[in-house]
């Protein structure tokens, strides 16, 4: 079990291996996790999705592990990124 606190900065994957960004907060509704802050950081996935925009917020439901670094679901990407991804292909 982790504080809430030492997750600030961990850095993010989806589930596919992509570096998504970095924690920035944590957004608590009464006693539980409801979702996380994660910043675009300028070698990020998440970066190259959004442009200027500075992060999004994920669900907690989509959180799949916390350790060393968090591991998010590959359904937590804006959907716009979907089709850039294949683009690129």
């Amino acid at each position: 079990m982790r504080k809430v606190s030492e997750t600030y900065d961990l850095r993010v994957f989806t589930d596919s291996g992509d570096y998504f960004g970095d924690i920035e907060d944590s957004i608590v509704s009464g006693n539980k996790i409801s979702g996380w802050k994660i910043k675009a950081t300028k070698t990020s996935f998440l970066s190259k999705v959004l442009g200027s925009a500075r992060g999004v917020i994920v669900p907690h439901q989509l959180v799949k592990a916390v350790g060393d670094v968090m591991v998010i679901s590959k359904s937590a990407v804006p959907s716009g990124a979907h089709a850039e991804e294949q683009g690129e292909a």
